[in-house]
């Protein structure tokens, strides 16, 4: 495949993007992944960022209190996730009703920057570093994606809980 450079751009400008491209992918295929745990090794927190994770990936995740109201009362949703240093306490109680009242799993994290990170709401820096980190008040899964281990810790924590 042959590549054709407009003469209005300088051949160094190109250069340097494919080479800081370049760079990036480099680096981001040497750094050993920080979120993989062994196996056998994940706690509950661990757990819920893995099931999130894998949820966001199949676009089965919502986010904010509007989105995750709908899918509350819709009953379209598996499990919610509230952060705990919520300033509202209608939002706390509106959400923690809407679950007692459809029999959906509820779990609370300390922290809705934590929160904002896990489900997404973040832009990711040259280093593969979380930046911008948006806080969330409360996420939704509508839909696993797929089986794993975390999805399995998850599962009995709320079967022991019960």
């Amino acid at each position: 495949m042959q590549l054709t450079i407009p003469n209005s751009y300088p051949e160094v400008i190109l250069f340097f993007f494919c080479e800081n491209i370049f760079t990036v992918i480099r680096n981001m295929s040497d750094v050993e992944r920080e979120d993989s745990a062994p196996a056998g090794s994940l706690d509950l927190y661990t757990a819920l960022q893995e099931v999130l994770k894998t949820s966001l990936i199949h676009d089965g995740l919502e986010r904010g209190l509007n989105q995750c109201c709908k899918a509350l009362d819709k009953r379209q949703a598996h499990l919610c996730i509230l952060a705990n240093n919520i300033d509202e306490p209608a939002y706390t109680r509106l959400v923690e009703a809407l679950c007692t009242e459809h029999g959906i799993n509820l779990l609370k994290v300390d922290d809705s920057k934590k929160l904002g990170e896990w489900a997404g709401l973040r832009r990711i820096d040259m280093e593969g570093k979380a930046r911008k980190v948006n806080g969330c008040g409360c996420v939704v899964v509508k839909d696993y994606g797929k089986e794993s281990q975390a999805l399995d810790i998850l599962n009995e924590y709320f079967r022991s809980k019960k």
